[in-house]
């Protein structure tokens, strides 16, 4: 019995080490992406996170911040090929989707897979709206229906109508409500560690525009 009982005292120390070491490397890598300020520093945060992801294996978190890593550089980034960029992004968010079955986390991801379609279509906003632009708002209405709580789904879909001329239904006065949920949804967010929180100010931002 005592044998038993320190061979399971070592698997639990064993573990505890294992996963304070996961928590460390992402920490580290959630500091340098928040003072990432190139697309090749941004790239680099990606590819850092990624191999976070590849030696953990049953970590999603790792290939999601690989992702939002990558969508920010496609946002900052008017030259880099979005393309290109969304290949391996769909990757990558793909990696992440199969290492959960939460419907909160699967929201999360496809937020990620909005972004990424939404900047393909603005590479020809008229020529790939009925591609990329139908794509990117399927993401989003099955982000919000598997978890309707999501901050970040509402400032997306905030962010579209508000992208969107009035007279194709979109505009401040249609944008306004749907960024107030968002701001509402954000207050009350308590996200786990190292769990996604983006987004908050640049709501605040988009709604101060409403006004």
């Amino acid at each position: 019995m005592k044998k038993i009982i320190a061979a399971i005292a070592i698997l639990a120390t064993i573990s505890v080490n294992a996963q304070t070491k996961y928590e460390a490397a992402m920490k580290k890598s959630l500091i340098q992406m928040d003072s990432a300020k190139t697309t090749a520093d941004h790239q680099a945060v990606s590819a850092g996170f990624e191999r976070i992801g590849d030696a953990e294996k049953t970590q999603w978190l790792p290939y999601y911040y690989a992702v939002l890593a990558l969508t920010t550089a496609g946002w900052m980034d008017s030259n880099l090929d979005k393309d290109q960029n969304a290949e391996k992004i769909k990757s990558l968010c793909d990696k992440a989707d199969a290492l959960t079955t939460d419907n909160a986390d699967k929201a999360e991801i496809l937020t990620l897979r909005n972004m990424t379609a939404t900047q393909q279509m603005l590479v020809d906003p008229q020529g790939r709206f009925m591609s990329y632009g139908m794509e990117a708002g399927k993401y989003l209405q099955q982000a919000l229906k598997l978890n309707p709580e999501n901050p970040r789904a509402y400032y997306l879909q905030g962010a579209s109508l508000f992208g969107t001329p009035e007279q194709f239904g979109g505009g401040k006065a249609k944008a306004k409500p749907v960024f107030e949920k968002a701001a509402d949804l954000y207050k009350s967010e308590q996200p786990k560690p190292l769990y996604p929180h983006w987004g908050q100010a640049r709501n605040q931002e988009m709604l101060d525009q409403c006004n």
